[in-house]
């Protein structure tokens, strides 16, 4: 069985999903691995990993209005808000989607659905600069 690592720089903007599907896509397709398992990985705590529709960004837009509205912002809301007001409601939004992603591999490519896209889901206001670990294992 083959292993295959690398780290994935992603630079966000602000709140919002970026999409990273084309650089995972690639990435897996440049690998001798026709059949196996990827993983990605988010190293950070305040942004998160989802797998979501990629056609309409209306799904985008409505995704955000409901984590804003199931954890809002704010200061005095929460304990910890060292890092802002933006804090805690991060660390909150990550723990209630995902750091980590199982996608099978099959012809070198992940098999993701017709209208599935690989998304950071970046949770804090401020840009930042995410890695993503992907782990690609198979034959």
């Amino acid at each position: 069985m083959l292993h295959h690592l690398h780290r994935l720089q992603v630079a966000t903007g602000g709140q919002g999903l970026y999409d990273i599907t084309r650089e995972v896509v690639r990435w897996v397709a440049e690998r001798p691995v026709q059949t196996g398992l990827l993983t990605v990985f988010c190293r950070h705590t305040s942004a998160s990993l989802l797998i979501q529709e990629n056609a309409d960004p209306d799904v985008q837009t409505d995704l955000l209005a409901f984590f804003r509205h199931i954890v809002p912002e704010g200061r005095g809301l929460y304990v910890h808000d060292a890092e802002g007001p933006d804090d805690m409601p991060a660390h909150i939004r990550t723990a209630l989607t995902q750091t980590s992603l199982s996608i099978p591999v099959e012809g070198s490519r992940p098999l993701l659905g017709t209208w599935q896209g690989i998304y950071v889901f970046e949770h804090r206001a401020a840009p930042h600069r995410r890695e993503i670990v992907l782990h690609l294992a198979g034959e």
